[in-house]
């Protein structure tokens, strides 16, 4: 079973991840131009949001958060950020758990809508999305890296 962790995503664990993360990202992203931000710890800090990471102490072989954004029509609204499981470990089931983890915090909360950034290359993370409840919408931001939008109602 995998273990969660709330951290910051600035403790030195996370930002660990995050950089091989981002190091992955920018190594397949078309054209070369990804762009990385690292998360604001604000913005994950409960109850505006968590930040995940997935496996022991010293040993996180993934991660995953929500922050809170503007409401919708829908009510309270989290997106979800930076869900990675590194190569080695994918496969198994974690990418969901992580997922479901995150959906099960935002529930906590009160929350309306799941809503999530992605790009088009990332095949594997569209269909867990899909398989997941998240339909495609319209851009609700104007994230760079990203090609698709996605929403999951949990009301």
């Amino acid at each position: 079973m995998l273990e969660f962790r709330d951290v910051s995503p600035a403790d030195p664990e996370s930002h660990a991840i995050l950089v091989e993360y981002f190091a992955l990202r920018a190594a397949e992203f078309p054209g070369g131009s990804y762009t990385p931000t690292f998360p604001a710890p604000s913005a994950f800090a409960p109850p505006a949001g968590v930040f995940l990471l997935a496996g022991p102490v010293g040993g996180a072989v993934g991660c995953g958060g929500i922050r809170r954004l503007d409401d919708s029509d829908a009510g309270i609204r989290y997106e979800i950020k930076h869900l990675f499981l590194q190569p080695e470990t994918r496969g198994q089931g974690w990418g969901r758990a992580i997922l479901e983890e995150l959906e099960r915090r935002a529930r906590q909360w009160g929350a309306g809508e799941l809503v999530l950034d992605t790009h088009h290359t990332l095949e594997a993370a569209g269909a867990l999305y899909a398989r997941s409840g998240f339909e495609e919408i319209e851009p609700y931001n104007d994230n760079p890296n990203a090609t698709r939008w996605y929403c999951k109602p949990l009301v």
